[in-house]
């Protein structure tokens, strides 16, 4: 427990922490915003009815977490390999061994302080994308009756446990990557480039790459009635995309796997300098 209460207290004083939720839910306000104050100018072509979904609600809700899903994942795949990669480039993680603390404890607790953040970045980045999804239905004149629905709110605790189990198995992706290079800016690149080359080896092999780490993170929450960033018109790769409860099964076990994977790498490092 002290070194789990010591890991949260290093993350929250980290730039990298503020930094990296601080752009997804900016990234987030603008583009709800930016719908919201130019609706009115596309409102009669196909295009305009789309962006408009993303600001009404209950859908909207599904339109946030879809957001989440996308760049929520590639932006905790870069804090994961962020946080593993400091601790080889910093020597904390060699001055945490020579402390006499075991080097597979102390990178599993750690990234369980990371896990901890990241449901606190969800909930936060949730919280703030509702506002901006709000803000922009009042600029485009789109009425706020289903802020309250019933049955959206009831289904978002769910979703967001299974968005917040999703995020953590990119990050944990990205963890076990910086902690096999044992370097930040190593992790942190190829993380990038493993998300982004499944993310285009989706046209050619979907069979396969749906039971791949990130696109099965995007399927772990049912977003039919998300607009605009993909969750309700995504055309064929929606069809290829693992049913919610399967995906969710496929991110537990990649989570586990990119764990162990690091915590076995940790074993068996050599630890210079």
């Amino acid at each position: 427990m002290r070194l789990f209460v010591a890991g949260l207290r290093k993350l929250i004083r980290r730039p990298a922490t503020w930094v990296t939720f601080g752009m997804l839910a900016g990234l987030m306000s603008l583009i709800f915003i930016a719908v919201g104050s130019t609706a009115d100018r596309f409102s009669d072509e196909p295009e305009g009815a789309a962006a408009l979904a993303l600001v009404t609600f209950p859908g909207a809700y599904d339109g946030v977490l879809n957001f989440l899903l996308g760049l929520g994942g590639l932006l905790a795949v870069i804090y994961g390999a962020a946080v593993a990669g400091s601790e080889w480039t910093w020597g904390t993680f060699k001055n945490a061994v020579a402390r006499g603390e075991g080097r597979a404890r102390y990178l599993v607790v750690s990234f369980a302080a990371v896990s901890v953040v990241l449901a606190a970045g969800v909930l936060l980045a949730f919280a703030i994308g509702v506002g901006a999804a709000l803000i922009g239905a009042t600029l485009a004149g789109v009425p706020t009756t289903g802020l309250g629905d019933a049955a959206a709110l009831g289904g978002l605790p769910e979703k967001l446990l299974r968005g917040w189990v999703a995020i953590v198995e990119q990050g944990a992706l990205g963890f076990a990557i910086a902690t096999l290079a044992r370097s930040q800016l190593a992790g942190i690149g190829a993380g990038i480039a493993v998300y982004f080359a499944e993310q285009f080896s989706t046209i050619f092999f979907p069979d396969i790459v749906k039971y791949l780490p990130f696109n099965a993170a995007q399927a772990v929450v049912d977003l039919s009635s998300a607009g605009g960033f993909g969750g309700g018109d995504r055309g064929p790769a929606l069809a290829e995309r693992l049913a919610p409860d399967v995906a969710l099964t496929v991110v537990v076990l990649w989570l586990l796997g990119a764990t162990v994977v690091g915590a076995l790498s940790a074993e068996r490092a050599e630890i210079t300098g």
